[in-house]
């Protein structure tokens, strides 16, 4: 009963959002962060432990204003995404602004398939409905299941809506319906800087070790795609910035297992360098290194 609760008000919110004027929505997006983060909940005390690593020097007073720029930035990114569907195609063209998006029309134009790997960062959502409107390109990504269900379909509903195909967070039969999509030379985008499987590829990220799944390298490797590393982040106007990464090579030698390795490292060293530059814009409010997730797992936290 309390999921269909919890799913039934976030209906609600998610509705009223879409009916409040930009201005009002703003405002509230930036009250609600503001609230979490006087409040010092679980995820905003994660959120700060977590850009301790990312800004090692920074004062305690300067990791908790990061911390409130960082939930300021999440909210932002819900209130967007919970308006994106009201939005006109002009306006979703005009609210993304990425360097480098020459890597992806060329590997698309190549007809090899493109990956775009990309962390917790700005609004992937935004950046999707970017693809599918200003260069037409349909894509295929993965979705964690969230609960409650209904929260989790709708927000398959909500990104098929904006284009894309959504495919549960499920393992083989999601792997091989992407693998075929890059081999007819599609497009897969993929948020890749959380493994949720744990079993994923061991990288060293920020002076520490860490897990990233290792789908993006193997469905390199498997289909012969170009992987592309991408971050997100906002700046002072209302156009989100991105930059699309060149293509992580496929290592000559190695086994399969080992390739991976070396392409994920790639990918993390990528996402290092630009959450470095924009840390607030990185939405990472779980746990992240493996010693953090195994305190969380022995506090009872499942995330």
């Amino acid at each position: 009963m309390n999921e269909r609760l919890a799913g039934s008000l976030f209906g609600l919110g998610w509705g009223a959002v879409q009916r409040l004027p930009e201005g009002a929505a703003t405002a509230l997006g930036r009250g609600i962060a503001d609230a979490a983060w006087r409040r010092r909940g679980a995820g905003v005390l994660r959120l700060e432990a977590n850009l301790a690593r990312v800004v090692p020097d920074a004062s305690p007073e300067r990791l908790r204003e990061l911390a409130r720029a960082g939930m300021r930035t999440y909210l932002r990114y819900w209130m967007e995404s919970f308006r994106l569907p009201a939005w006109s195609r002009e306006r979703i063209r005009s609210s993304f602004d990425p360097s480098g998006a020459h890597h992806l029309l060329d590997g698309l134009a190549s007809g090899r398939g493109v990956i775009l790997a990309l962390p917790h960062m700005g609004n992937w959502d935004l950046a999707g409905a970017w693809v599918v409107t200003e260069l037409q390109t349909p894509f295929a990504t993965v979705a964690e299941r969230l609960r409650p269900e209904t929260l989790y379909d709708r927000f398959v509903a909500f990104r098929e809506g904006l284009g894309m195909e959504v495919l549960p967070h499920t393992g083989g039969p999601s792997f091989g319906r992407l693998a075929r999509r890059l081999r007819s030379g599609g497009l897969v985008a993929l948020v890749a800087d959380r493994d949720l499987s744990r079993s994923g590829v061991e990288v060293s990220f920020f002076g520490e070790t860490a897990r990233m799944p290792a789908g993006p390298a193997m469905l390199a490797q498997q289909t012969g795609a170009l992987l592309l590393p991408v971050g997100l982040w906002y700046d002072e106007t209302p156009v989100m910035k991105g930059r699309v990464h060149p293509p992580v090579e496929v290592p000559a030698e190695g086994t399969r297992a080992e390739k991976a390795a070396v392409m994920t490292q790639a990918l993390a060293d990528c996402y290092a360098a630009d959450i470095s530059r924009h840390p607030q814009d990185w939405h990472m409010l779980q746990p992240l290194w493996p010693r953090d997730t195994a305190a969380a797992r022995g506090a009872g936290d499942g995330r």
